[in-house]
């Protein structure tokens, strides 16, 4: 007999009610940590766009999980918490869990970024080149007080490519989102958040200097203590 664990929903939907919507994979099902994880973008009858993190048996494993719990919970849990400390990330629908034939079964559904488009799109675009210099800076600026907003409250994102970082200019200005934290955790202290992301950033990216003090200016506007490098 199966079990369930529903830890947030939209409209009342269960799990099987969300995995009768036809899908289309963006990320297709890949093997590892003993199970298997993909993403479909799925339209509902309103015409409203989702992504559907779908798992089978894709665990982490820590102290108060020694056995293994799906990671998207974990993902779960860490949206929720940025979103707690002013960090944009796409917001959760539904997410809930249950073993079925000793297997966990796993799903993960987010509202779209409407009018977003990643960090690692813009630059094969050539977006950066029509923005120009100043805006250029300006957007690593607002990428870096976003970042630091999340490791001031000793989160770690823990998987930064310019694939998850996702970017919004308009009239209404500039604004920044940050995706794909199925790897993020909770340090001990800001510091240990801090170094592990702000390296992972600077090894990820192929900004010249002046753009890197940019996104540093902006990391340094909202993170308290010294920033370590």
């Amino acid at each position: 007999m199966a079990t369930s664990s529903a830890v947030g929903s939209f409209d009342k939907a269960d799990m099987d009610l969300w995995l009768q919507m036809p899908g289309t994979w963006v990320e297709a099902p890949n093997l590892r940590r003993g199970g298997e994880s993909g993403v479909q973008r799925v339209s509902t009858s309103e015409h409203q766009l989702y992504y559907r993190k779908q798992q089978v048996e894709h665990l982490y494993y820590d102290w108060r999980h020694p056995f293994g719990y799906p990671t998207a919970m974990r993902e779960y849990n860490a949206l929720l918490q940025a979103r707690k400390l002013g960090v944009r990330v796409p917001r959760v629908v539904y997410a809930g869990c249950r073993k079925q034939n000793k297997r966990w079964l796993a799903l993960l559904v987010t509202e779209a970024l409407h009018g977003y488009t990643s960090l690692e799109d813009c630059y094969a675009q050539g977006e950066h080149e029509r923005w120009g210099e100043p805006l250029h800076c300006e957007i690593l600026r607002r990428y870096g007080s976003s970042l630091a907003r999340l490791n001031a409250g000793r989160w770690q994102h823990g998987c930064l490519y310019l694939k998850h970082v996702f970017i919004r200019v308009d009239r209404r200005g500039i604004d920044i989102a940050l995706i794909d934290m199925e790897k993020a955790r909770q340090r001990i202290s800001a510091k240990r958040a801090a170094r592990h992301d702000l390296r992972q950033v600077k090894r990820r990216s192929s900004w010249t200097e002046s753009q890197w003090q940019a996104f540093l200016q902006g990391y340094r506007s909202v993170f308290s203590t010294a920033v370590p490098e």
